[in-house]
């Protein structure tokens, strides 16, 4: 058995969650936070035999969608003075783990 934890963007849990559940998998959902742009966030907890790990990967990866955001950074050039200038940035997708299982019960 494997949990799959599955950090996508808040944006795409809706119809993410739907489709793993169409498919009759499980999912848990956790609201999260991005450390790096501070965005809202959501993990999945998705728990699966070994032989669908590849399916819900798929499900994932149709249903998480990358796009480009502007977002204001600061930089010093090292003369102690900081400059806000927007800088293009890679946001959505998915960022996925997939971990043994030693064991699971229902209680």
């Amino acid at each position: 058995m494997k949990l799959i934890m599955a950090v996508i963007s808040k944006g795409d849990s809706n119809n993410l969650i739907k489709a793993l559940t169409v498919a009759k998998f499980a999912v848990t959902k956790l609201s999260t936070t991005g450390g790096f742009l501070s965005l809202g966030n959501t993990t999945l907890l998705i728990g699966v035999d070994d032989k669908d790990v590849d399916a819900v990967l798929k499900i994932v990866e149709t249903k998480s969608k990358k796009s480009n955001k502007v977002v204001p950074t600061s930089a010093s050039y090292g003369l102690g003075v900081y400059s806000a200038f927007p800088v293009n940035v890679k946001v959505g997708g998915a960022v996925v783990f997939v971990l043994n299982v030693e064991r699971f019960e229902k209680i």
